[in-house]
């Protein structure tokens, strides 16, 4: 749609976040619109068809703490599936390359981590949680590896408080059309200004300027939905600035993890929605989700500096570095039957540079200033700013729903 000259609320970002604010505000008498800098909407959410039969969500999969998750009841509304069945995260590694007496060390070695880290948040006392490691044990790396997959980072970049605050139901389940089609179909009657990118908001006057790609608007709100890195960088820049933003940003940068989708032409054999997992011991290493839904695929995933490594390596070393591994764990054979489909590169992407935000040591308090308002005109939103439900689709659609609150209460 072509810019408005003015409008009430401006939604900068038209991911989980921006969506939520823009339904919040449906009946709410302000005009608003959202502005977004890709060509579709849903941020870090976005599902493919990967090939004819393999749906892959290149962001966000899963429906975390589901008992809890405000996407479910939209899914029900728009006429999403919803799958239950149980994740295969914790189910015995397929091949037995992860034999059960070692999956159950490790088990006890990451429980008591957990432990240690739980008691030492209760205290008060911020750190990083790499410190509850106990010294010398064998899977001290593979827990390393863990927190790559759930932060995005190694743990010596986590602090023990972020992780603490963190509420996990453990109640996982999945959309079959694909989670990223999902916020597509909740983003579809919101009023949306795609390949627009936001450069600078300008609040030194009575009315905001917001100054984009496609020229300029005036708003009397704005919401602020981009992910943390973009902030922090001053990608978007503010006048006057805002280093207070700046700076609890810059304790909460994005880590990195990335998603592979391997077609498996020769399906039979492999169970539906298994598990491979190797019982590694080096933080360079990936974990496999065999024939999810029962497709003939696998998907594989890698976090933290490794997957970073990956990106870096270039298009296509994801693919590679998975199947490779894959060969290791279950013989040379296999090789004929994985071809790469598709990949993400989520640090490479210019607007979202990074997968999900982490809170560095001593910065656990930054989501709240981050999400505080500016001057009752500028709000801000994003899995970022979530106290509890950070890193995850619905704590940033939760977010935008409470900005638009906070600006629709500041009139």
């Amino acid at each position: 749609m072509s810019l408005p000259s003015e409008v009430d609320v401006a939604i900068i970002g038209a991911g989980a976040a921006g969506l939520g604010a823009a339904n919040a505000l449906k009946d709410s008498g302000l005009s608003a619109i959202v502005l977004e800098a890709r060509d579709r909407v849903g941020g870090r959410g976005y599902t493919i068809k990967a090939s004819p039969d393999v749906i892959f969500d290149v962001g966000c999969g899963w429906l975390h703490s589901a008992d809890k998750n405000s996407f479910v009841g939209i899914a029900e509304q728009l006429n999403f599936e919803i799958d239950k069945s149980h994740p295969p995260w914790r189910e015995q590694t397929f091949g037995d390359v992860f034999p059960q007496k070692e999956r159950a060390e490790f088990i006890k070695a990451l429980e008591a981590f957990h432990d240690r880290a739980e008691q030492a948040a209760k205290r008060g006392r911020d750190s990083a949680a790499s410190l509850y490691l106990e010294p010398g044990n064998r899977w001290n790396p593979m827990i390393d590896v863990i927190s790559t997959y759930v932060n995005g980072s190694e743990l010596d970049s986590v602090s023990i408080i972020d992780i603490h605050a963190y509420e996990d139901t453990e109640i996982n389940w999945r959309v079959r059309r694909g989670y990223g089609a999902l916020m597509a179909a909740y983003g579809a009657p919101c009023p949306l200004a795609l390949n627009t990118q936001v450069t600078l908001i300008d609040h030194s006057g009575k009315r905001v300027r917001i100054e984009t790609s496609r020229g300029s608007l005036v708003a009397s709100k704005v919401i602020v939905t981009v992910p943390s890195n973009l902030i922090a960088d001053e990608t978007l820049r503010c006048h006057p600035s805002l280093p207070a933003k700046i700076d609890a940003a810059g304790g909460l940068p994005l880590g990195v993890d990335d998603k592979v989708m391997l077609a498996l032409s020769e399906p039979s054999g492999f169970p539906k929605d298994g598990n491979l997992r190797g019982a590694t011991m080096r933080n360079a290493m990936g974990t496999y989700h065999l024939r999810p839904f029962g497709q003939p695929c696998i998907e594989g995933f890698f976090g933290g500096r490794f997957a970073r490594q990956l990106e870096d390596a270039g298009k296509g070393a994801l693919a590679a570095q998975a199947i490779d591994e894959i060969v290791g764990f279950l013989g040379s054979d296999v090789r004929r039957k994985l071809k790469p489909l598709a990949e993400s590169r989520w640090a490479h992407d210019p607007f979202a540079r990074g997968s999900y935000s982490h809170a560095l040591p001593g910065h656990a308090g930054k989501r709240a200033v981050l999400a505080a308002p500016v001057d009752g005109r500028l709000f801000f939103a994003g899995e970022a700013t979530s106290p509890n439900f950070f890193s995850t689709a619905h704590g940033a659609r939760d977010s935008g729903e409470r900005a638009a609150r906070e600006a629709i209460q500041s009139r």
